[in-house]
């Protein structure tokens, strides 16, 4: 049987545990991140040689980096962060390759099969868009009348805001979406969107007309896996249902199929209710899972990979991963 073709969009650590839950269910993974970073490394070298910000695509080849002795010593070295005070200091190994292949061989999307190849990645790295990007932001609570919004511009401002983020858009506003990426998405049977920084790493995937005009195009079943919490910042006091409501501003008339809820965040009763009608502006159910690591915020790859395993294709030939004796899934029309 054909393995599944799973397409994962995202950045940051969202989509690092997307990667990781998906990678046990096929080979067949493409990853496509968000390219707007211009905090830390991915800053600087953003900066200062103009290339699309690497961080979060070096994440994304470790997630789906071979798990094997051989290998494991290059993702480590890959992930390794420089310390010290002088010109590397907090630099990534990885940040620097990329950034140097991509001048030798005059394009982003060859350097990262190039580096992917040396982690024997089973599947593919894209950016979004062939070039950086900015966001920027309507951010209100940040003036005396709150009524009034400010706008902010750059990724990190955005995620650190002590305002409340009522808007984001792309810079430029009609941004080229990467080719491999629209044929990835066109050609997948399972396409994930989230978790991960709403405004900054979800949102901006619907911002590029190319890459929401497939998405809507797409045969694929579409999966949005909303955070475990709030992120202090850009989504900070914003409720579950709140975070649909965004999306729904975003990208008028966006559908997916499925939207995956840790069940411990929203209980039973109301609050359901109104996360149900939400749901239904996209045309999607609810699935309510146990998808977190145990004491924390943050994804359980097995986990996830079992509550995405259930919406493969039946003959897609995907690892069964289900454990029926921890599995507690309801569905809400």
């Amino acid at each position: 049987m054909t393995a599944p073709a799973i397409v994962a969009l995202g950045g940051g650590h969202g989509l690092y545990a997307t990667l990781s839950a998906v990678r046990r269910l096929t080979d067949r993974v493409t990853a496509i991140v968000t390219v707007a970073d211009d905090g830390g490394s991915s800053g600087r070298l953003r900066a200062e040689l103009g290339v699309i910000p690497p961080g979060d695509l070096r994440m994304a080849l470790a997630a789906l980096a071979a798990d094997t002795p051989e290998v494991r010593v290059w993702t480590e070295t890959v992930q390794h962060r420089f310390g010290g005070t002088g010109a590397l200091a907090g630099h990534s190994v990885g940040n620097l390759i990329l950034a140097g292949l991509t001048e030798v061989l005059g394009d982003p999307v060859a350097a990262l099969d190039r580096l992917a190849a040396v982690l024997d990645v089973r599947g593919r790295v894209l950016p979004m868009s062939p070039i950086p990007l900015d966001i920027e932001a309507d951010v209100s609570g940040l003036e005396s009348d709150p009524r009034v919004s400010r706008g902010i511009r750059g990724q990190v401002a955005v995620a650190t805001t002590p305002g409340k983020v009522r808007r984001v858009r792309l810079i430029p506003a009609d941004p080229p979406a990467s080719p491999d990426a629209l044929d990835a998405v066109e050609d997948a049977d399972l396409v994930v969107l989230g978790p991960g920084s709403w405004f900054s790493s979800v949102i901006p995937h619907v911002l590029v007309p190319d890459l929401r005009d497939a998405l809507t195009r797409t045969r694929a079943r579409k999966v949005l896996v909303l955070n475990l919490a709030a992120e202090p910042g850009e989504t900070a006091g914003f409720s579950t249902e709140r975070h649909l409501h965004v999306l729904a501003q975003h990208a008028p008339g966006f559908r997916v199929d499925h939207i995956v809820v840790d069940a411990t965040t929203v209980p039973a009763g109301r609050e359901r209710e109104h996360l149900c009608r939400a749901a239904a502006r996209f045309g999607a159910d609810i699935v309510y899972a146990d998808v977190a690591e145990t004491g924390t915020h943050r994804h359980d790859p097995a986990k996830l990979a079992e509550v995405l395993a259930t919406n493969l294709p039946a003959a897609s030939g995907a690892a069964d991963t289900r454990d029926s004796s921890r599995r507690e899934i309801v569905s809400w029309q």
